[in-house]
């Protein structure tokens, strides 16, 4: 016969059973930022999909996202940022997509850089981006699996 108290223990059990074998949380997604926090070097990750070029941020339209403090060129591109931070930061956190199909972090400039199926791409320089295009399927897939491990924060 299951008394209640008995009932409570054996939910107790199931429920320390069940929390024993929920994934560990994952740590943050590492992010190419200054020494001051500022993602990207402070450029606009918005303004590259909707001015098709790159543009610096303005301190006054922050966003703080994965730790990292992202500038914007207007409020209305750090409210995008804000409501789809996913849809338009940069692949591998802002560092080189280049270097990560290599299997390293490497810095950026904000001017080399490339979209590809609607993901925005960043580059040491513009020479590492063309070349990173050119095989886009191979190279993104091995900077992924790069990702795996390189973009996790402690």
């Amino acid at each position: 016969m299951l008394t209640k108290r008995n009932a409570l223990a054996v939910s107790f059990i199931l429920l320390i059973s069940a929390v024993a074998h929920l994934p560990a949380a994952a740590a943050g997604e590492a992010i190419n930022a200054t020494d001051d926090d500022i993602a990207i070097l402070g450029y606009d990750p918005v303004a590259y999909f909707t001015e098709a070029q790159p543009l610096l941020g303005d301190p006054q339209f922050e966003h703080v996202w994965q730790d990292a403090r992202w500038h914007f060129a207007s409020a209305e591109h750090r409210d995008l940022f804000s409501a789809e931070p996913r849809r338009y930061a940069p692949r591998y956190g802002g560092f080189c997509a280049g270097a990560m199909a290599e299997g390293w972090k490497a810095p950026i400039d904000p001017e080399a850089w490339v979209i590809i199926d609607d993901r925005l791409y960043l580059a040491f320089n513009k020479h590492g981006i063309e070349q990173f295009a050119t095989e886009p399927d191979t190279n993104i897939a091995k900077a992924d699996t790069n990702w795996e491990q390189l973009g996790q924060t402690e």
